[in-house]
């Protein structure tokens, strides 16, 4: 794999989905790129507690206590400039990240600037909010369907990638919607012996 090693950001929050969370912080640090979780009105060093949410088959998903998640940096001393990219969890935190204003900037930053933005499940909650999905086709956790086609987007039942926008129905499109904001990035895979054995 190729990275070009951006600087991301990650806006949490306590009970974030723990998958949507902890898998995207740690695979985007692990192929080189820097990844900054924040959450406001907490600071650098802090945790948020996770939720992992499951579906057995019920009208809705189950919800369980997950881990501590510890930010990196302080919301209040970061400036959106400084970071390439975003990425907006899933979870119970998008119902209430989206009350405040120093997020609701942050998101509307990354989409003036078309910048790269990944989110999934309950995350475009953030993002219609903000009043950046207009025009976008998108996915989303389907009981946040209503909410994405009233902020004034196309509704799809699978990983979407739509210009800067990638997004994923919930933890369990995880290894799609990943490898689709990496190529969004400008992140390369490259497969040792590919080559070799496309010739034979």
């Amino acid at each position: 794999m190729r990275s070009m090693g951006k600087r991301i950001l990650l806006i949490a929050g306590d009970f974030t989905e723990d998958y949507e969370t902890m898998v995207p912080f740690q695979a985007l640090r692990a192929v080189g790129h820097e990844v900054d979780a924040v959450c406001p009105d907490r600071e650098a060093g802090e945790t948020v507690k996770t939720a992992v949410h499951d579906f057995r088959g019920d009208q809705t998903y189950l919800e369980e206590r997950g881990h501590d998640f510890a930010l990196t940096a302080t919301m209040a001393d970061v400036d959106p400039a400084d970071y390439d990219a975003l990425v907006v969890p899933g979870g119970r935190a998008p119902e209430y990240l989206r009350t405040h204003e120093i997020v609701l900037e942050t998101v509307r930053h990354f989409f003036e600037a078309e910048k790269p933005v990944a989110t999934l499940c309950h995350g475009p909650q953030v993002l219609a909010a903000a009043g950046v999905l207009d025009g976008y086709e998108l996915t989303s956790y389907p009981a946040v369907r209503p909410e994405c086609e009233a902020a004034g987007c196309t509704w799809v039942d699978e990983v979407t990638t739509d210009g800067n926008l990638v997004t994923a129905r919930d933890w369990s499109d995880n290894a799609e919607w990943i490898a689709q904001f990496l190529d969004v990035l400008g992140d390369r895979i490259e497969h040792e012996g590919a080559a070799a054995s496309a010739d034979d």
